[in-house]
């Protein structure tokens, strides 16, 4: 068998082949965790209309195409930001080429992946899948390691048993809800599949729908052996549809990954000749355990995201929607808000749904984005200024990629420039949905944009997204999967135009609350709402577990106090934003001089905290949040720890596991709130366990920062 290394310190791997077989991974190694495969499976797996799966199955591998897949070349090359590899295999009989291109920026950990199928035969291919990365996910590492040559793990069927599942899932004001289960327990049950000498049909995994990348499964997930050492994390790098999957084969577990399928997302493509399709983009961390593998998915993220001046700044951001206007603005109530947000700090207000209505009735009569005069009399741009002389940014909400069943466009652009099914536009909750290939609905969405920022010199736009239209176009594509991956494609390409005129102008992924936070989107957009979740009790789970789908600089989970609250609400409502970007709303204007200087300590608390916060990899003192009534969150930065605890009338006290302190004294400073009672805190360094005491308020919370003690 052939072998080729590739990869440095951070992450190298080792792919094998020989002439009776394909391409596949046979070991992986990161900083000292390392695993060998106790099979090599295709590293790319095609199914097609012509050529399916053998055995029999609905799984993205076992892909006849991709077992008949043979080594071609690789090229090998290396710069001074990222290491590449370019595999080419080439199926003979069925006349197609594929080539897998690997990258590992250097020292980041992690591996994104994509492949580029082309036609070289004679005849049409229809495809109905292409992974963008399949591989074993390891056998025991006692064995050999995992780039040595000679290594022969030993098979071990309840190894398979020792690995766990992390996954979330998440829905409209329920988002990232996480859970820790072993893969026997999350589907893949024994079934002995190893008396009939082939592997099992099933699999467990997770898909996407339509549009809303991230409304149901999250493409973000992993897998991790404590008995092994080793841990596997992934993110599907696409704003449409996506499928990750685990199967079991008799030698060991897979895992594959890919963008569209026909299964899931009415998805076939047909390839002529010379035609080539390309795959979404993955990437893939490997680690010695989850939370090492995240740390290292974390950075990749801060590499590969546009570069934006906003990324560094961070500025604090008031928003008049979340339990306060509610998408019903006018200049009488914008008015006392923007001075209130300028009191306390904030350093962007955002104008939310609404500002462009004369009905009363915004919802369907959304498209063409010009200001009411009814909501302001003396015109939109009188608040508009006055947001600018009292310090701060004006931003305002857009929802571009819809048009409302009401509005005059419905009328002005063709039938072609949305998206449609049989003939028929795609009506979803009083919108149609554009067609982002259209060269009109760029030219409306791109003069909406420039007249905004040139206008009235918005320098925020909040991008809303609330409809979701299925699963696609039939419009000038071979499937409604294929037309709405070339719409998806289109519309990233439409996002990145919007930086190349306006470097400076700040863009917020809100989607319904987080229905599309992928990373497709948010290496391009600076900030992600977390949810649109109104109860300030349940946003602590939704705002704890968003670093492990994005930044903690790129997650603007809300903070809405209000008047009527008692200051231990107040500060509750302040810390669930305090470790992320900063997102205030709430009637400000209404409350007491004391409440208000409440919320001026917690916003210059966020401030001092950016730079930390930009630096930073996320953990979990308690565990990820599991429903309790305790729920924490921690970032650690530099040899320090900032820690959020949230109590939520949970008796007795908080016991916070920080094993990077283990064996330390330690200084356990309050970051917020400086004002109000104190909680009482008690170290244990051989434990490594900060125990936490809150008060009498049945719900309060407090964010800490952890360090060192220097004599």
């Amino acid at each position: 068998m052939k072998t080729l290394h590739w990869g440095d310190d951070s992450l190298a791997i080792e792919i094998a082949w020989d002439d009776s077989s394909a391409v596949g991974l046979r070991g992986i190694s990161s900083r000292g965790a390392r695993v060998a495969m106790a099979d090599v499976v295709p590293l790319v797996e095609i199914v097609a209309v012509g050529a399916g799966h053998e055995p029999a199955s609905d799984r993205l591998d076992h892909s006849q195409i991709g077992r008949a897949l043979r080594y071609a070349a690789h090229v090998e090359e290396r710069d001074s930001e990222a290491s590449h590899l370019r595999v080419t295999q080439l199926d003979a009989v069925r006349g197609i080429e594929a080539t897998i291109t690997l990258e590992s920026p250097n020292g980041s950990g992690c591996i994104r992946a994509s492949v580029d199928v082309v036609n070289v035969g004679d005849s049409t291919v229809v495809l109905r899948s292409v992974t963008s990365w399949s591989s074993a996910f390891g056998g025991t590492p006692d064995e050999g390691a995992a780039t040595s040559a000679d290594a022969k793990p030993r098979v071990d069927r309840d190894g398979f048993e020792s690995w766990e599942l992390v996954s979330g899932t998440g829905e409209w004001l329920g988002e990232g809800r996480w859970t820790r289960r072993g893969i026997r327990e999350a589907g893949l049950v024994g079934i002995r599949e190893d008396l009939t000498g082939h592997d099992r049909r099933s699999s467990i995994g997770a898909s996407s729908y339509g549009t809303w990348s991230t409304g149901g499964a999250l493409p973000v997930a992993g897998i991790e052996s404590t008995s092994i050492g080793a841990a596997w994390l992934w993110q599907i790098e696409h704003n449409g549809g996506w499928r990750w999957e685990i199967g079991e084969n008799l030698s060991g577990g897979v895992f594959s990954l890919s963008g569209p399928t026909d299964r899931d997302h009415a998805f076939t493509l047909a390839l002529a000749p010379g035609e080539r399709f390309t795959t979404v983009p993955v990437t893939v961390a490997f680690a010695g355990t989850f939370a090492a593998a995240l740390d290292q998915l974390t950075a990749y993220r801060r590499a590969a995201r546009r570069p934006h001046v906003d990324n560094e700044r961070m500025p604090v951001v008031f928003n008049d929607y979340m339990n306060t206007l509610n998408g019903d603005p006018t200049t009488q109530r914008l008015l006392p808000l923007i001075d209130a947000a300028a009191e306390v700090g904030a350093e962007v207000f955002c104008i939310d749904a609404g500002w462009y209505d004369d009905s009363g009735s915004w919802w369907g009569s959304v498209g063409e984005w010009l200001p009411s005069t009814v909501r302001f009399p003396a015109g939109l741009a009188e608040v508009i200024e006055h947001i600018r002389r009292r310090g701060m940014t004006p931003g305002l909400w857009l929802e571009p990629e819809v048009v409302g069943v009401r509005s005059p466009l419905v009328d002005q652009l063709p039938d072609d420039a949305f998206l449609q099914r049989a003939g028929q536009r795609v009506e979803e909750h009083e919108r149609f949905h554009l067609d982002l290939r259209h060269p009109k609905v760029i030219q409306h969405l791109n003069d909406v944009v420039d007249r905004l920022v040139d206008e009235f010199g918005i320098g925020f736009l909040k991008l809303d997204y609330n409809v979701n239209p299925g699963s696609g176009t039939d419009v000038d594509a071979h499937s409604p999967g294929h037309g709405l991956l070339q719409h998806n494609r289109a519309h990233l390409a439409w996002l990145d135009s919007v930086h190349e005129r306006h470097p400076e102008l700040i863009l917020e992924n809100c989607a319904s609350g987080a229905m599309r936070m992928d990373f497709a989107m948010l290496s391009r957009l600076q900030m992600q709402s977390t949810s649109d979740q109104q109860d300030f009790r349940l946003y602590p789970p939704i705002a704890a577990t968003a670093p492990i789908s994005m930044l903690p600089e790129q997650a603007a989970s809300w903070a809405y106090p209000q008047p009527e609250m008692t200051d231990e609400e107040v500060a509750f409502c302040l810390v669930t934003g305090l470790l992320g970007r900063y997102y205030l709303s709430g009637y400000l204007n209404r409350m007491t001089s004391g409440q208000r200087e409440l919320v001026r300590e917690a916003v210059d608390a966020a401030k001092r905290l950016r730079g930390a916060i930009a630096r930073s990899t996320p953990f979990w003192p308690t565990g990820l949040p599991d429903g309790g009534q305790v729920v924490s969150m921690g970032l650690a930065d530099q040899g320090a720890a900032y820690v959020s605890v949230w109590n939520r009338g949970g008796p007795g006290p908080v016991r916070l596991d920080l094993p990077d302190f283990r064996g330390l004294e330690v200084v356990v400073e309050t970051v917020f709130p400086r004002t109000l009672q104190q909680w009482e805190t008690e170290w244990n360094g051989e434990e490594a366990v900060l125990t936490v005491r809150a008060g009498d308020a049945e719900t309060s919370a407090r964010t800490f920062r952890i360090s060192p003690r220097i004599e």
